[in-house]
Protein backbone atom coordinates (compact mmCIF):
# COMPACT_ATOMS: atom_id res chain seq x y z
CA UNK A 1 0.00 0.00 0.00
CA UNK A 2 2.57 2.27 0.47
CA UNK A 3 4.12 1.84 -2.83
CA UNK A 4 0.76 2.70 -4.04
CA UNK A 5 0.39 5.86 -2.12
CA UNK A 6 3.95 6.77 -3.07
CA UNK A 7 3.48 6.75 -6.91
CA UNK A 8 0.19 7.73 -6.33
CA UNK A 9 1.26 10.83 -5.34
CA UNK A 10 4.00 11.39 -7.41
CA UNK A 11 2.09 10.87 -10.23
CA UNK A 12 -0.45 13.82 -9.49
CA UNK A 13 2.90 15.58 -9.30
CA UNK A 14 3.69 14.83 -12.71
CA UNK A 15 -0.06 15.88 -13.49
CA UNK A 16 0.52 19.24 -12.28
CA UNK A 17 3.96 20.00 -13.40
CA UNK A 18 3.79 18.60 -16.68
CA UNK A 19 -0.52 18.01 -17.56
CA UNK A 20 -0.84 15.59 -20.99
CA UNK A 21 1.73 16.53 -23.32
CA UNK A 22 -0.03 16.11 -26.53
CA UNK A 23 2.78 15.49 -28.78
CA UNK A 24 3.79 12.25 -26.11
CA UNK A 25 3.17 8.47 -26.66
CA UNK A 26 0.04 7.83 -24.52
CA UNK A 27 -1.64 4.83 -23.42
CA UNK A 28 -5.07 5.79 -23.85
CA UNK A 29 -3.51 6.10 -27.65
CA UNK A 30 -2.89 2.71 -28.05
CA UNK A 31 -6.10 1.75 -26.69
CA UNK A 32 -7.54 3.61 -28.98
CA UNK A 33 -5.99 2.51 -32.29
CA UNK A 34 -6.24 -1.26 -31.01
CA UNK A 35 -10.14 -0.33 -30.63
CA UNK A 36 -9.81 1.32 -34.07
CA UNK A 37 -8.83 -1.81 -35.97
CA UNK A 38 -10.37 -4.59 -33.75
CA UNK A 39 -13.68 -2.07 -34.67
CA UNK A 40 -12.90 -2.00 -37.98
CA UNK A 41 -12.00 -5.94 -38.82
CA UNK A 42 -14.87 -7.19 -36.75
CA UNK A 43 -18.00 -4.65 -35.99
CA UNK A 44 -19.70 -6.18 -39.08
CA UNK A 45 -22.03 -9.05 -40.15
CA UNK A 46 -23.52 -11.27 -37.26
CA UNK A 47 -22.98 -11.92 -33.79
CA UNK A 48 -21.93 -8.66 -33.51
CA UNK A 49 -22.45 -8.90 -29.16
CA UNK A 50 -20.31 -11.59 -28.82
CA UNK A 51 -17.40 -10.14 -31.66
CA UNK A 52 -17.73 -6.79 -28.72
CA UNK A 53 -16.95 -8.89 -26.25
CA UNK A 54 -14.16 -10.27 -27.82
CA UNK A 55 -12.89 -6.98 -28.85
CA UNK A 56 -13.40 -6.00 -25.06
CA UNK A 57 -11.23 -8.87 -23.97
CA UNK A 58 -8.34 -8.51 -25.76
CA UNK A 59 -7.96 -4.91 -25.58
CA UNK A 60 -7.88 -5.89 -21.53
CA UNK A 61 -5.55 -8.91 -22.06
CA UNK A 62 -3.03 -6.61 -23.97
CA UNK A 63 -3.29 -3.59 -21.25
CA UNK A 64 -2.87 -6.07 -18.21
CA UNK A 65 -0.09 -8.08 -19.54
CA UNK A 66 1.87 -5.44 -20.70
CA UNK A 67 1.10 -3.47 -17.52
CA UNK A 68 1.72 -6.32 -14.81
CA UNK A 69 5.17 -7.99 -16.89
CA UNK A 70 6.38 -3.89 -16.01
CA UNK A 71 5.51 -3.58 -13.08
CA UNK A 72 7.02 -7.25 -12.56
CA UNK A 73 10.25 -6.26 -14.09
CA UNK A 74 10.24 -2.88 -11.85
CA UNK A 75 9.77 -4.55 -8.63
CA UNK A 76 13.81 -6.21 -9.67
CA UNK A 77 14.93 -2.67 -9.85
CA UNK A 78 15.49 0.02 -7.02
CA UNK A 79 12.48 0.83 -5.45
CA UNK A 80 12.67 4.75 -6.54
CA UNK A 81 12.52 3.78 -10.02
CA UNK A 82 10.11 0.78 -9.42
CA UNK A 83 7.54 3.70 -7.95
CA UNK A 84 8.26 6.03 -10.72
CA UNK A 85 7.24 3.31 -13.31
CA UNK A 86 4.28 2.77 -11.69
CA UNK A 87 3.85 6.57 -10.87
CA UNK A 88 4.06 7.25 -14.77
CA UNK A 89 1.50 4.31 -15.44
CA UNK A 90 -1.24 5.93 -12.82
CA UNK A 91 -0.34 9.23 -14.29
CA UNK A 92 -1.00 8.35 -17.60
CA UNK A 93 -4.65 7.29 -16.34
CA UNK A 94 -5.82 10.78 -14.59
CA UNK A 95 -5.99 14.25 -15.97
CA UNK A 96 -6.99 16.41 -13.61
CA UNK A 97 -4.58 19.30 -15.12
CA UNK A 98 -6.05 19.21 -18.73
CA UNK A 99 -9.55 18.65 -17.10
CA UNK A 100 -9.30 21.61 -15.85
CA UNK A 101 -7.34 23.95 -19.24
CA UNK A 102 -10.09 22.77 -21.01
CA UNK A 103 -12.78 24.09 -19.01
CA UNK A 104 -10.32 27.41 -18.95
CA UNK A 105 -10.26 27.09 -22.59
CA UNK A 106 -13.18 28.24 -22.67
CA UNK A 107 -13.80 30.31 -19.90
CA UNK A 108 -11.06 32.80 -20.93
CA UNK A 109 -12.73 33.68 -24.26
CA UNK A 110 -16.18 33.66 -22.92
CA UNK A 111 -15.08 36.29 -20.16
CA UNK A 112 -13.20 38.48 -22.75
CA UNK A 113 -16.59 38.41 -24.54
CA UNK A 114 -15.32 36.49 -27.68
CA UNK A 115 -18.41 33.82 -27.73
CA UNK A 116 -17.70 32.74 -30.79
CA UNK A 117 -14.24 31.07 -29.29
CA UNK A 118 -15.64 30.00 -26.25
CA UNK A 119 -17.88 27.82 -29.09
CA UNK A 120 -14.90 26.79 -30.66
CA UNK A 121 -12.86 25.66 -27.43
CA UNK A 122 -16.18 23.70 -26.22
CA UNK A 123 -16.67 21.93 -29.30
CA UNK A 124 -13.64 20.42 -28.72
CA UNK A 125 -15.00 19.19 -25.52
CA UNK A 126 -18.38 18.36 -26.23
CA UNK A 127 -20.70 16.27 -28.87
CA UNK A 128 -23.31 18.55 -28.75
CA UNK A 129 -23.55 21.45 -31.57
CA UNK A 130 -22.25 24.66 -30.21
CA UNK A 131 -22.87 27.03 -32.86
CA UNK A 132 -25.68 28.97 -31.60
CA UNK A 133 -25.22 28.60 -28.05
CA UNK A 134 -25.06 31.94 -25.68
CA UNK A 135 -23.04 32.62 -22.35
CA UNK A 136 -25.54 30.58 -19.98
CA UNK A 137 -25.47 27.18 -22.32
CA UNK A 138 -21.64 27.73 -23.02
CA UNK A 139 -21.17 27.26 -19.43
CA UNK A 140 -23.29 24.70 -18.92
CA UNK A 141 -21.60 22.35 -21.41
CA UNK A 142 -17.61 23.02 -19.92
CA UNK A 143 -19.55 22.46 -16.37
CA UNK A 144 -21.18 19.53 -16.94
CA UNK A 145 -17.81 18.54 -18.40
CA UNK A 146 -15.70 19.32 -15.84
CA UNK A 147 -18.48 17.61 -13.33
CA UNK A 148 -18.76 14.48 -15.42
CA UNK A 149 -15.19 14.01 -15.86
CA UNK A 150 -13.84 14.43 -12.66
CA UNK A 151 -14.78 11.11 -11.81
CA UNK A 152 -14.28 9.47 -15.30
CA UNK A 153 -11.04 11.85 -15.53
CA UNK A 154 -9.68 11.06 -11.81
CA UNK A 155 -11.36 9.74 -8.99
CA UNK A 156 -12.23 6.58 -10.70
CA UNK A 157 -8.35 5.76 -12.11
CA UNK A 158 -7.31 7.14 -8.64
CA UNK A 159 -9.76 5.00 -6.78
CA UNK A 160 -8.57 1.68 -9.12
CA UNK A 161 -4.93 2.75 -8.34
CA UNK A 162 -5.19 2.32 -4.99
CA UNK A 163 -6.58 -0.57 -5.01
CA UNK A 164 -4.39 -2.71 -7.56
CA UNK A 165 -1.50 0.02 -8.40
CA UNK A 166 -0.86 1.11 -11.72
CA UNK A 167 -2.01 -1.89 -13.69
CA UNK A 168 -5.75 -1.41 -12.08
CA UNK A 169 -5.45 2.19 -13.19
CA UNK A 170 -4.24 1.36 -17.05
CA UNK A 171 -7.61 -1.76 -17.13
CA UNK A 172 -10.11 1.46 -16.15
CA UNK A 173 -8.50 3.51 -18.45
CA UNK A 174 -8.64 0.87 -21.46
CA UNK A 175 -12.67 0.12 -20.40
CA UNK A 176 -13.30 3.62 -20.64
CA UNK A 177 -11.70 4.30 -24.09
CA UNK A 178 -13.71 1.51 -25.03
CA UNK A 179 -16.87 2.87 -23.73
CA UNK A 180 -15.96 6.28 -25.23
CA UNK A 181 -15.36 4.55 -28.59
CA UNK A 182 -17.76 2.25 -29.17
CA UNK A 183 -20.40 2.57 -26.34
CA UNK A 184 -22.74 4.45 -28.16
CA UNK A 185 -26.51 3.46 -28.87
CA UNK A 186 -27.14 3.35 -32.45
CA UNK A 187 -27.55 1.01 -35.26
CA UNK A 188 -23.52 1.19 -35.76
CA UNK A 189 -22.69 -0.09 -32.13
CA UNK A 190 -26.09 -0.86 -30.28
CA UNK A 191 -24.44 -4.60 -29.99
CA UNK A 192 -20.83 -4.63 -30.55
CA UNK A 193 -20.66 -1.94 -28.05
CA UNK A 194 -23.01 -3.24 -25.23
CA UNK A 195 -20.74 -5.19 -23.25
CA UNK A 196 -18.39 -2.29 -23.43
CA UNK A 197 -20.51 0.30 -22.13
CA UNK A 198 -21.95 -2.36 -19.41
CA UNK A 199 -18.39 -2.59 -17.47
CA UNK A 200 -18.00 1.06 -17.75
CA UNK A 201 -21.50 1.36 -16.10
CA UNK A 202 -20.52 -1.21 -13.36
CA UNK A 203 -16.56 0.02 -13.07
CA UNK A 204 -17.54 3.45 -12.10
CA UNK A 205 -20.31 2.65 -10.33
CA UNK A 206 -18.79 3.16 -6.72
CA UNK A 207 -16.32 6.06 -7.99
CA UNK A 208 -19.26 8.25 -9.06
CA UNK A 209 -20.64 8.35 -5.37
CA UNK A 210 -17.43 8.57 -4.11
CA UNK A 211 -17.34 11.61 -6.11
CA UNK A 212 -20.63 12.98 -5.54
CA UNK A 213 -19.69 13.03 -1.79
CA UNK A 214 -16.20 14.23 -2.10
CA UNK A 215 -17.67 17.33 -4.35
CA UNK A 216 -19.33 17.84 -1.55
CA UNK A 217 -16.98 17.35 1.59
CA UNK A 218 -14.18 19.50 0.03
CA UNK A 219 -16.37 22.13 -0.96
CA UNK A 220 -15.68 25.63 0.28
CA UNK A 221 -19.40 26.31 1.06
CA UNK A 222 -21.33 26.76 4.05
CA UNK A 223 -22.94 23.75 5.72
CA UNK A 224 -26.44 25.14 4.91
CA UNK A 225 -25.35 24.60 0.98
CA UNK A 226 -23.48 21.26 1.13
CA UNK A 227 -26.82 19.87 3.02
CA UNK A 228 -28.51 21.13 0.06
CA UNK A 229 -26.08 19.95 -2.59
CA UNK A 230 -26.49 16.51 -1.27
CA UNK A 231 -30.84 16.64 -1.16
CA UNK A 232 -29.97 17.93 -4.87
CA UNK A 233 -27.95 14.66 -5.49
CA UNK A 234 -30.44 12.25 -3.76
CA UNK A 235 -32.89 13.99 -5.53
CA UNK A 236 -31.63 14.73 -9.35
CA UNK A 237 -29.02 11.65 -9.85
CA UNK A 238 -30.85 9.09 -11.40
CA UNK A 239 -32.67 11.33 -13.69
CA UNK A 240 -29.72 11.20 -15.58
CA UNK A 241 -29.29 8.92 -18.83
CA UNK A 242 -26.01 7.28 -17.13
CA UNK A 243 -26.72 5.08 -14.21
CA UNK A 244 -23.55 7.04 -13.09
CA UNK A 245 -22.53 10.76 -14.72
CA UNK A 246 -25.86 12.17 -12.78
CA UNK A 247 -24.45 12.01 -9.16
CA UNK A 248 -21.13 14.07 -10.32
CA UNK A 249 -24.05 16.63 -12.32
CA UNK A 250 -26.23 16.68 -9.54
CA UNK A 251 -23.72 18.01 -6.62
CA UNK A 252 -21.64 20.06 -8.94
CA UNK A 253 -25.44 21.46 -9.62
CA UNK A 254 -26.18 21.70 -6.12
CA UNK A 255 -23.09 23.26 -4.70
CA UNK A 256 -23.31 26.40 -7.40
CA UNK A 257 -26.89 26.27 -7.23
CA UNK A 258 -27.28 26.51 -10.87
CA UNK A 259 -29.56 24.37 -13.17
CA UNK A 260 -27.74 21.67 -15.60
CA UNK A 261 -29.13 19.61 -17.87
CA UNK A 262 -31.61 21.06 -20.79
CA UNK A 263 -32.18 21.12 -24.74
CA UNK A 264 -29.06 19.83 -26.23
CA UNK A 265 -28.92 19.53 -30.07
CA UNK A 266 -26.33 16.78 -32.06
CA UNK A 267 -26.08 17.44 -35.87
CA UNK A 268 -29.42 19.39 -35.76
CA UNK A 269 -31.30 16.46 -33.37
CA UNK A 270 -32.99 18.60 -30.71
CA UNK A 271 -32.62 15.88 -26.95
CA UNK A 272 -34.13 16.83 -23.87
CA UNK A 273 -31.80 16.15 -20.85
CA UNK A 274 -33.04 15.71 -17.44
CA UNK A 275 -32.58 18.80 -15.42
CA UNK A 276 -29.97 18.87 -12.15
CA UNK A 277 -30.14 20.94 -9.63
CA UNK A 278 -32.19 24.28 -9.01
CA UNK A 279 -31.93 27.62 -11.24
CA UNK A 280 -31.03 29.51 -8.21
CA UNK A 281 -28.42 31.49 -9.82
CA UNK A 282 -28.43 32.34 -13.49
CA UNK A 283 -25.84 30.39 -15.29
CA UNK A 284 -22.51 32.55 -16.24
CA UNK A 285 -18.66 32.26 -16.63
CA UNK A 286 -17.09 31.90 -13.30
CA UNK A 287 -19.10 28.77 -12.74
CA UNK A 288 -16.85 27.05 -14.94
CA UNK A 289 -13.98 27.92 -12.49
CA UNK A 290 -15.85 27.48 -9.43
CA UNK A 291 -16.19 23.64 -10.70
CA UNK A 292 -12.54 23.49 -11.69
CA UNK A 293 -11.98 24.60 -8.21
CA UNK A 294 -14.36 22.08 -6.87
CA UNK A 295 -12.70 19.09 -8.95
CA UNK A 296 -9.36 19.74 -7.66
CA UNK A 297 -10.42 20.26 -4.00
CA UNK A 298 -12.50 16.89 -4.39
CA UNK A 299 -9.11 15.34 -5.67
CA UNK A 300 -7.20 16.47 -3.01
CA UNK A 301 -8.84 15.47 -0.31
CA UNK A 302 -9.86 11.62 -1.73
CA UNK A 303 -5.71 11.54 -1.49
CA UNK A 304 -5.27 13.01 1.69
CA UNK A 305 -8.09 10.50 3.25
CA UNK A 306 -6.30 7.37 1.07
CA UNK A 307 -3.19 8.21 2.77
CA UNK A 308 -4.42 8.79 6.21
CA UNK A 309 -5.07 5.45 6.29
CA UNK A 310 -2.75 3.91 4.88
CA UNK A 311 -0.35 5.31 7.66
CA UNK A 312 -2.99 4.30 9.99
CA UNK A 313 -2.59 0.99 8.47
CA UNK A 314 0.96 0.78 8.92
CA UNK A 315 0.91 2.22 12.44
CA UNK A 316 -1.75 -0.72 13.58
CA UNK A 317 0.22 -3.74 11.76
CA UNK A 318 3.66 -2.21 13.52
CA UNK A 319 1.77 -2.33 16.84
CA UNK A 320 0.22 -5.66 16.71
CA UNK A 321 3.53 -7.08 16.02
CA UNK A 322 5.35 -8.76 18.85
CA UNK A 323 8.31 -7.36 20.42
CA UNK A 324 11.46 -8.78 19.70
CA UNK A 325 11.40 -9.43 23.62
CA UNK A 326 8.89 -10.94 24.70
Amino acid sequence: MMTHAAAIVAALILDRLIGDPRNWPHPVKWFGSLIAFLDKKWNKGSRQFEKGIAMLVVVLLVTGICSVSLVSIASRIPPFLAILIEAIMIWASIAPRSLKEAGMDVYNPLAAGDRQEARRKLSWIVGRDTEKLDESEITRGAVETVAENTSDGVIAPLFWAMIGGGPAALLYRAVNTCDSMVGYRNEQYDQFGKSSARLDDIVNFIPARLTALLLILAANKPSAIRCYAWGIVRRDAKKHPSPNSGWCEAAVAGLLQIELGGLNTYKGVVSDRARMGDPIHPRQAEHIIEAAKLMERATYLFVLLFLAGVIIYEFAVTWSEPFPFI
